[in-house]
C-alpha cells in the first residue's frame, strides 16, 4: 500500500489524527505528510480537516463494562450437585448498566471502562453504544479478556451466589484517567463503581472534588465497599445496599433508625447524601437535612439483578433534569420497579414519560 493510501486509511478511522501522529505512525517528516495530505486535498479524496465543537456536559460513568451471565435455577436449588437452569448472556457492569439506562433515557452519557480485544469486548461496546452511550473512551487490551460475572438464581429470581472474573480492570489505573482527563472534565456529573482500583478512586474523587464536579458512587459489593474508605470525603452521593452500608458504617443494620444512624456516620465521612438501597423495603435516603424512607413500589419481581443500577439511573436522571433530592429518588424507585419485571438488567422498553408516569403515582413517607 502506498504512503498516500496509508494516510487516507488513518484519516477515515480519526478525522482529528494531527500530522505529528502521522508521521510517527508511518516513520516520516512531518514535512512529508504535509505533502501528501496537500496531494489527497487536491485530487478530492479529502476535503480538509474537520472542525471539533465541544460536546455538550453530560454524565461520565467510569468502571466496570464486561458479560453478565445469569443462571436461573428451574427447581429448588440443590447444593453440591449439578441444579437444571436457564441461561442468559447480556452486558453488565454497575456502571455500564446506569449508562444504558441514561442513554436510553435521553441523557448525554459516556463510558469510561476497559474491555479484552476479542469478541466479547466487541460485543459490549456495539450493545451499549446502540442506545446513546458514548463508547469512544472505552479501551480494547490486547493482554486481557474482557471481564465476566456470572450469577445463580433461585426459581424466584433471587440472587443464591456470584462469582466475578474482573481482573481487567486492574489495568483502570491513574496514568490511564490521566489521559482521559480532558474528556472526564467536560462532565455535569461524574459516575464511579468500585470495579476501579483502590489508588484510581481516591485520585477521581480528590481531583473532581478540586475541579467541583459532582461524583456519585456505587460500592458494588461488601468487599469492594472497603476500596472507597480513603476516598468518601467531597462524594455528592453513595449509594450502598444494606450490607454495604453495614461495611462502610461499621455498624449492623436491623431498621430504619439503624439506616438512619448509619447514615449519619457516613455523612460524619464528608459524604453528602446517602441512599441505602433496602431491596423490597424500598431506600433509605439522607441529605444531612432531611431524612426519608421510600417504600418500594409493588411489583411481580422476574429478577433482581440491575434493579440497584437503574435506581441509581433513575436517581442520576433526575438530578440531570434538576429535580430535588426525594423527587430524584423517586425517578430511582420507578426505574428499579420496571427492571425487576424483566429477566434483562435494563428495562427493555425503558422511555423518560413511562418512567415518569409511574413515578408520579407513588408517594413518599417521611421519618
Amino acid at each position: 500500500m502506498d504512503k498516500e493510501s496509508q494516510i487516507l486509511g488513518m484519516i477515515q478511522r480519526n478525522p482529528f489524527i494531527s500530522q505529528r501522529e502521522i508521521a510517527d505512525e508511518l516513520d516520516l517528516d512531518r514535512s512529508a505528510v504535509s505533502g501528501y495530505i496537500t496531494s489527497l486535498i487536491k485530487s478530492g479524496r479529502i476535503k480538509g480537516r474537520a472542525y471539533i465543537l465541544p460536546e455538550p456536559k453530560g454524565v461520565t460513568c467510569i468502571g466496570g463494562a464486561h458479560m453478565d451471565r445469569k443462571a436461573i435455577c428451574r427447581e429448588t436449588i440443590q447444593y453440591e450437585t449439578s441444579n437444571p437452569v436457564t441461561m442468559t448472556e447480556t452486558c453488565g457492569g454497575v456502571v455500564r448498566n446506569i449508562s444504558e439506562n441514561l442513554g436510553r433515557l435521553g441523557v448525554f452519557v459516556s463510558l469510561i471502562s476497559t474491555v479484552g480485544d476479542d469478541k466479547e469486548g466487541e460485543w459490549v461496546i456495539k450493545n451499549t453504544g446502540k442506545y446513546g452511550v458514548d463508547t469512544s473512551q472505552i479501551h480494547k487490551d490486547k493482554k486481557q479478556t474482557t471481564g465476566t460475572y456470572t450469577a445463580l438464581l433461585d426459581k424466584n429470581g433471587n440472587m443464591a451466589v456470584a462469582v466475578a472474573d474482573m481482573n481487567i480492570y486492574e489495568q483502570l489505573t491513574v496514568p490511564f484517567i490521566m489521559q482521559k482527563w480532558p474528556h472526564i472534565a467536560q462532565s455535569s456529573l461524574v459516575v464511579l463503581d468500585t470495579n476501579l482500583p483502590e489508588q484510581t478512586l481516591f485520585y477521581l474523587t480528590e481531583r473532581c472534588k478540586l475541579e467541583n464536579i459532582p461524583v456519585i458512587v456505587d460500592p458494588v459489593s461488601t468487599i469492594k465497599s472497603k476500596k472507597l474508605m480513603k476516598s468518601l470525603t467531597g462524594i455528592h452521593t453513595i449509594l450502598p445496599n444494606k450490607e454495604e452500608a453495614e461495611t462502610i458504617a461499621g455498624m449492623e443494620i436491623h431498621g430504619l433508625e439503624d439506616c438512619k444512624e448509619a447514615a449519619r456516620k457516613i455523612h460524619g465521612f464528608g459524604v453528602k447524601n446517602v441512599i441505602i438501597t433496602l431491596g423490597s423495603q424500598g431506600v433509605f435516603a439522607s441529605s444531612g437535612q432531611e431524612a426519608v424512607h421510600l417504600p418500594a413500589f409493588q411489583v411481580k419481581t422476574v429478577d433482581v439483578t440491575g434493579a440497584g443500577d437503574a435506581f441509581a439511573a433513575g436517581y442520576l436522571f433526575g438530578l440531570s433534569e434538576k429535580k430535588d433530592f426525594v423527587q430524584s429518588c423517586q425517578y430511582g424507585l420507578a426505574l428499579a420497579s420496571l427492571t425487576l419485571q424483566t429477566g434483562l438488567s435494563v428495562y427493555p422498553h425503558l422511555t423518560a414519560g413511562r418512567m415518569t408516569k409511574l413515578m408520579e403515582e407513588n408517594e413518599c413517607v417521611s421519618i
